[in-house]
């Protein structure tokens, strides 16, 4: 009985259109003030401060105090997953509802950060670029990196120690609510992202969760995985 009133807790919190709308401007990987998010979801400050105090008790935000601002991020990967699970869910067993698509929807669905790596059609084709050459397996049950895939992946610079990973899963497949297909998720898909974003191929844009692919990834992408897509209409 505990976990099922746990579980509407968490169900109720998340439901919540404003709350739900600050959740997902955190999905970005990025600390954000309580008047960030408040700007975001279109509500007073104070209303902000109230729904975001109720995320950090229900440990799913957890909350920083830098100079006179607090700042609030997603408190886990778990909870990142849970979140963008959600989506997927919704995106793929709801009746879809029709809304004309967005330049910033277009721009999502090309590439954005899913809490702390790569999502979108970038993503998918990245994930699809290492799967081909057998660098990592993808299936359903999980993920995994080859030998030939640890020494690709040390050459191009990610950390793959699982010392720094913790009590991260090393490798899985993450479902993409966008593309329906797997992107890399856990500490290897954090370690491509936070690479690629290291190299300067890969630009976060200011309040969304969209990532701009700059001219130097587009070379990047296509010498080290032969990843070419339509960058032009982006």
């Amino acid at each position: 009985m505990v976990a099922a009133a746990n579980m509407v807790e968490v169900a109720a919190l998340v439901g919540d259109t404003a709350r739900a709308t600050m959740l997902a401007a955190l999905m970005s990987g990025q600390a954000l003030t309580s008047s960030e998010l408040a700007a975001l979801a279109h509500i007073s400050r104070p209303t902000a401060s109230g729904h975001l105090s109720k995320l950090v008790t229900a440990r799913l935000l957890a909350v920083s105090q830098k100079r006179r601002n607090r700042y609030y991020r997603i408190a886990s990967p778990l909870v990142a997953r849970m979140l963008e699970s959600i989506k997927a869910v919704a995106a793929i067993e709801t009746p879809a509802r029709y809304q004309p698509r967005s330049a910033q929807d277009d721009a999502l669905r090309f590439a954005r950060s899913c809490y702390d790596h790569l999502a979108g059609r970038l993503g998918v084709a990245i994930a699809d670029a290492l799967v081909a050459k057998r660098f990592i397996v993808l299936t359903d049950e999980g993920g995994a990196v080859t030998p030939a895939g640890a020494r690709f992946l040390t050459k191009f610079g990610a950390n793959l120690n699982t010392k720094s990973a913790g009590r991260r899963i090393f490798c899985r497949a993450c479902l993409d609510w966008s593309e329906r297909r797997y992107h890399v998720a856990g500490f290897v898909g954090a370690e491509i992202w936070r690479r690629c974003h290291e190299l300067g191929w890969l630009a976060r844009q200011r309040d969304t969760r969209a990532v701009q692919i700059t001219a130097a990834g587009k070379r990047g992408l296509r010498d080290t995985l032969g990843v070419e897509l339509d960058f032009e209409r982006v």
